[in-house]
């Protein structure tokens, strides 16, 4: 398919971590669209003000990769978009009030969806099938939705203060704050994750400044998770701190997943990279609260759902719900 009779599509994926965007071409017969045809990383998670997700910080870091995208498609204009970002359902009101205009004049999109990053998790993993899926990376947040559609699941992604129970951040304060226990002396502590902060961070006196005036505070929180999933083999804290986080993400996934027997459940997202230590209690919690579910870790990641979501909405074959908050549509 050349650039001039090929759709272009644009999806993003907005973390805790940045902005993940990328560029496909819709295929002719209607099939899956590639991920990542052309991708582009930006670092720094979007800012977040009085209104929310700030609409111009995101389009200021948006906007160049989008036209550097198309251009090196040859496209003329992108048929449609998805912005996937965490916090959209609690946080998007400034992006629904300013991102369809702007996205239309700037880059010619005739087709918008502002989702969840659960949502686009969900279509990454699931496609537009019945299911559940948690999406875990800096946060944590699970949806699901029936065989009939009618409306979205959702529990948790409430972020790092209200929740994002079992998510990156949370481990990493766990960690860490077991760390701080040690290093003062006191019950719970860890040595073995003392060692560590030590080691990635600096000394106990030195984390409150080096912590709390951190705009990203939950990404630099989520970047000691994979210390605690090192320390967990030989540290029955940093064990307890996985286990744990295995129960609660296990608790959102069946406060989600539809009744019908067998629904498929899959785990996405960077946070599951860290391996055994986490996935080993998670799986064995799933078996016993959901023992009929199909359990998989999923391949296809939250950007890919973007890419899905913008694609199926340039052929108007968009089946998921459409509910405000978790995917609007323009």
């Amino acid at each position: 398919m050349t650039s001039a009779t090929a759709r272009w599509v644009l999806g993003i994926d907005s973390g805790g971590s940045g902005l993940r965007i990328a560029a496909a071409a819709v295929p002719a017969d209607g099939g899956e669209p590639a991920e990542g045809d052309a991708t582009v990383e930006t670092a720094g998670p979007v800012a977040t003000g009085d209104n929310g997700i700030d609409a111009d910080d995101l389009l200021g870091k948006l906007l160049p990769a989008a036209h550097r995208l198309r251009s090196a498609a040859g496209a003329e204009s992108f048929e449609a978009v998805c912005v996937g970002a965490a916090g959209m359902a609690s946080l998007g009101a400034d992006l629904r009030a300013r991102l369809p205009h702007a996205l239309a004049d700037a880059l010619g999109v005739r087709h918008l969806a502002l989702a969840a990053d659960g949502v686009t998790a969900y279509a990454g993993a699931i496609g537009q099938h019945p299911g559940a899926v948690v999406a875990a990376g800096t946060g944590m947040i699970a949806v699901g939705t029936g065989l009939d559609a009618a409306g979205w699941r959702r529990a948790d992604g409430w972020g790092h203060l209200l929740g994002d129970c079992g998510g990156g951040a949370w481990i990493g304060r766990a960690g860490l704050e077991a760390a701080m226990r040690a290093f003062d002396g006191r019950r719970g502590g860890s040595a073995a994750l003392l060692a560590r902060m030590e080691t990635v961070f600096g000394t106990g006196t030195q984390m409150p400044g080096l912590l709390y005036p951190r705009p990203d505070r939950p990404a630099v929180l989520a970047s000691f998770a994979p210390e605690v999933a090192r320390c967990a083999p030989h540290d029955p804290v940093a064990a307890g701190i996985l286990t744990e986080a295995g129960e609660h993400i296990a608790a959102a996934a069946v406060a989600v997943c539809p009744a019908d027997p067998g629904s498929a459940v899959a785990l996405t997202g960077g946070l599951f990279g860290i391996g055994e230590p986490l996935l080993a209690p998670l799986r064995a919690e799933l078996a016993v609260r959901l023992p009929r579910a199909r359990v998989s870790t999923a391949t296809a990641t939250p950007l890919a759902g973007s890419l899905r979501i913008a694609a199926a909405l340039a052929a108007g074959e968009l089946l998921l719900p459409v509910e405000r908050g978790m995917l609007d549509v323009w």
